[in-house]
């Protein structure tokens, strides 16, 4: 494979430097990178010993300005949904960690461990959607059981940090934690409804007239597009907790016939890129704080429902910086490069 021409865009965000690092880690051959962000602010990153500027991305003129082989988008909807287009227009495959296209039936919404098939040829859109950060965790701790069993319904709440809206989230918790404990008793809120310091927010996008927040829609909408299981049942509480990094699940999945603990035990043990916490396999069970393995999915505290043979509960940890978005991303690049899709026209 002849070495690409890569842009990041959203280079300076938690995510973007996180993707940074991963391709230099990488077996990618990079010909050109370029870096933008919303200003440049005359910043600069290293990548495989070399210095780039971070160009802002306002301060392209020309269309031309915008090819490359692969983009990397991770600057937010607002800029994926005008820029990303842009890109691909002039032949760039973007891969897109916004929400701006996922449910589009011309972007495949992908998870390499799950549904690879989703990608064996280049998408006309020439845009490829990375899922929202709690889906990919799901997807792909259920995706053994779902391709075993016959599924009733998933019901789940989710735990999720503050760096699920950026650098800002984290700061805001972060500051606000010092100003609670100096004594202010209403820290300032502005990524989030209320302060999430010492506190935990039932409430993730805004809430529909339905009574469904934005995240909890993203969960069923995704999970069924990746699954193809358009009649998926799954429904979802998405809460916000005073945690810097990894989002956590408490999952609950009834099937159509009883199912057997050890037979669970052992999909999930055997599962690429799972780590299953269970008797003799791996003591305990996984916090976002303690968290080793940031490339890996995290599965504990699974057990048969003891009034319900159908019911299995299991506990699900992953990094969402990495797992649910920069190496996802990087993943789906990989793929397609294995598939040769970068010289499709």
């Amino acid at each position: 494979m002849r070495a690409l021409d890569i842009s990041v865009v959203g280079a300076t965000g938690v995510v973007g430097t996180a993707l940074i690092k991963l391709l230099e880690k990488s077996e990618i051959a990079v010909d050109r990178l370029r870096l933008f962000a919303s200003s440049s602010g005359a910043r600069q990153l290293k990548f495989r010993d070399q210095t780039y500027l971070v160009e802002a991305l306002r301060d392209i003129r020309n269309i031309d300005d915008t090819k490359t082989d692969i983009a990397f988008f991770s600057a937010g909807g607002d800029v994926s949904a005008v820029w990303g287009p842009r890109f691909a227009s002039q032949g760039a495959l973007v891969i897109d960690n916004s929400n701006a296209f996922r449910m589009r039936p011309d972007v495949p919404l992908i998870v390499p461990q799950v549904n690879a098939c989703s990608l064996t040829v280049r998408p006309p859109s020439g845009i490829v959607a990375n899922p929202n950060c709690s889906t990919i965790q799901l997807v792909r701790a259920l995706r053994p059981l779902i391709a075993t069993f016959g599924v009733n319904q998933v019901l789940l709440t989710t735990y999720q940090a503050a760096s699920g809206v950026g650098r800002r989230g984290i700061n805001e918790l972060e500051d606000g934690a010092e100003a609670w404990l100096k004594g202010s008793t209403r820290p300032a809120a502005e990524s989030f409804p209320v302060s999430l310091a010492f506190n935990v927010i039932p409430q993730i996008g805004e809430i529909s007239s339905e009574g469904v927040a934005l995240e909890e829609r993203k969960l069923v909408q995704e999970s069924r597009k990746i699954f193809g299981m358009p009649r998926l049942q799954l429904t979802a509480t998405c809460v916000r907790v005073p945690v810097k990094t990894c989002h956590s699940e408490a999952v609950y999945v009834e099937f159509d016939d009883h199912v057997r603990l050890e037979q669970v035990h052992e999909l999930l043990a055997n599962e690429p890129g799972v780590r299953l916490y269970a008797d003799e396999i791996r003591d305990g069970y996984p916090t976002p704080r303690f968290l080793g393995g940031p490339a890996y999915v995290h599965v504990g505290r699974v057990r048969v429902n003891p009034e319900n043979p159908r019911g299995l509960w299991m506990w699900v940890v992953a990094d969402n910086v990495q797992v649910g978005a920069a190496l996802n991303a990087l993943l789906i690049a990989q793929l397609v490069i294995a598939n040769n899709l970068m010289d499709e026209t």
